[in-house]
């Protein structure tokens, strides 16, 4: 298989550093480190492999060769259409359309954006497994960000911890909110009575949801949320915590009679590039039938 590779000068600053100081630095973490040294990757200065006991010299180059990555048999490929909004060797990003989950699931085995990355790569002749940087419901769309090899999913995943990686949702809620915005800090834990459903628990992990009103109607308000936090369900249990569930969440108390699925849409996200560290911001656009049910409660 493929293998991918991170080539880097080593420059004055880093002249009498051992090897693996400076990889730690980079963000390689004691396990891929291992994994480096003993599942099929390599060190090599100027060409030739070494040790981490190395020490560094200005003007060598190093690269740091990756182990290769298996796909899970238990994963098949599925030509699940991406709308891919960015893409280089390292991340890609997609606007997840709605009804299609993030994962495989027992009872979707098939369909989901991880069968629809294993086929794209295998028609793109790129040798790597998924790495969901985050995911979205399956009835809910919009940008999802994910990393194309493990180590820019490693660095990604340590700046979504450090809440360096925003995301910005937009919603239909029943109701008029009262407030312009405000701040709905709840923990939200599993409800005991179910294995899907969240529910608002003193005993749940801290979660912190933000939301600013865009355009109150007759019976609805367009929101924009920012999450602080990242629970599963987090803004589907705050809005019907606060008394505005989303039109079309069933689960939550919302009705379908507006539109079919929760109407949530993750619109904006930026995030810091994992291996150039460049601030990038990218837009999804608003599926049909959001779009639909803001025309139709503007009218």
């Amino acid at each position: 298989m493929s293998q991918f590779s991170v080539t880097k000068a080593i420059s004055m600053k880093e002249q009498g550093m051992a090897l693996k100081e400076y990889l730690n630095e980079m963000g390689i973490s004691k396990r891929l480190l291992t994994d480096i040294k003993f599942s099929g990757g390599d060190l090599l200065i100027d060409g030739k492999s070494v040790t981490v006991r190395h020490e560094l010299s200005a003007g060598e180059e190093l690269t740091v060769r990756f182990p290769p990555e298996f796909v899970s048999s238990s994963l098949e490929p599925d030509p699940v259409p991406l709308t891919i909004l960015y893409e280089d060797e390292h991340v890609l990003l997609i606007n997840k359309q709605p009804y299609v989950s993030s994962i495989p699931s027992r009872e979707h085995p098939t369909g989901s954006i991880a069968n629809g990355l294993i086929h794209y790569y295998a028609a793109k002749d790129f040798e790597s497994t998924v790495h969901l940087v985050n995911r979205l419901d399956r009835d809910t769309s919009g940008a999802m960000l994910i990393a194309k090899h493990r180590f820019a999913h490693s660095l990604l995943s340590k700046s979504q911890k450090e809440g360096k990686v925003k995301r910005s949702y937009i919603a239909v809620v029943e109701g008029i909110v009262p407030k312009d915005e405000g701040t709905i800090d709840a923990p939200i834990g599993r409800k005991g009575t179910s294995i899907i459903e969240r529910e608002i628990s003193e005993s749940g992990q801290a979660a912190v949801t933000r939301f600013t009103v865009l355009k109150r109607f007759a019976d609805t308000t367009l929101v924009a949320l920012m999450l602080e936090t990242g629970r599963t369900h987090q803004i589907r249990v705050h809005m019907e915590h606060y008394g505005h569930p989303l039109c079309g969440d069933s689960l939550y108390g919302g009705s379908k009679e507006k539109i079919a699925r929760q109407a949530l849409h993750s619109e904006w996200i930026t995030f810091f590039h994992p291996i150039t560290q460049e601030k990038l911001t990218f837009c999804a656009p608003v599926p049909q039938d959001i779009r639909k049910l803001i025309e139709e409660q503007s009218d």
